[in-house]
């Protein structure tokens, strides 16, 4: 006996469509650049753009990293922010907040990270005069999320602050 059912057929189509609308939406160049320059802005430093170039760098690195999802540099020639998690599906959102979580290990009298923490992602993400960003981000072959965003011209130079 076959059973059609018109309506239950275009609800699950439209279902998940909206699920990977929703998971594209969650990973546009502006879901990478929003709270990149809301934590700018934090600080006083203006806004980056996106740019389609360093994008397109940063995702052919991540395409890279699918097979292992390991938080390895380029090394390449733009300031550079990686992020890996498993578990659930990791967002450009997700990432962003990481490195800017780091603000609160950050001394900017010093210009050091406290002790034993990490800050250099979150002063990379302020760093004044990168102006530019491109990300790209993988499901990794372990079911893992790879993103990176790489910055123009690079942050972090030693001795120098961010802003």
């Amino acid at each position: 006996m076959r059973s059609s059912n018109p309506a239950l057929a275009m609800l699950c189509t439209v279902a998940l469509a909206m699920a990977c609308t929703s998971t594209l939406a969650q990973n546009s160049p502006q879901d990478f650049v929003s709270p990149h320059n809301a934590a700018r802005a934090a600080v006083g430093v203006g806004p980056v753009s996106w740019d389609s170039t360093v994008a397109a760098y940063a995702q052919n690195y991540a395409n890279q990293r699918k097979a292992d999802c390991q938080l390895v540099h380029s090394g390449g020639p733009y300031g550079e922010n990686i992020f890996s998690g498993s578990g659930r599906d990791y967002t450009a959102a997700d990432a962003v907040n990481a490195w800017v979580s780091e603000k609160q290990d950050y001394d900017y009298n010093s210009n050091k990270c406290a002790p034993n923490k990490v800050c250099g992602h979150y002063t990379q993400v302020v760093w004044r005069s990168s102006t530019a960003i491109g990300c790209g981000r993988v499901r990794c072959n372990n079911g893992g999320i790879f993103i990176t965003c790489n910055y123009k011209p690079p942050g972090n130079y030693a001795g120098q602050r961010p802003y």
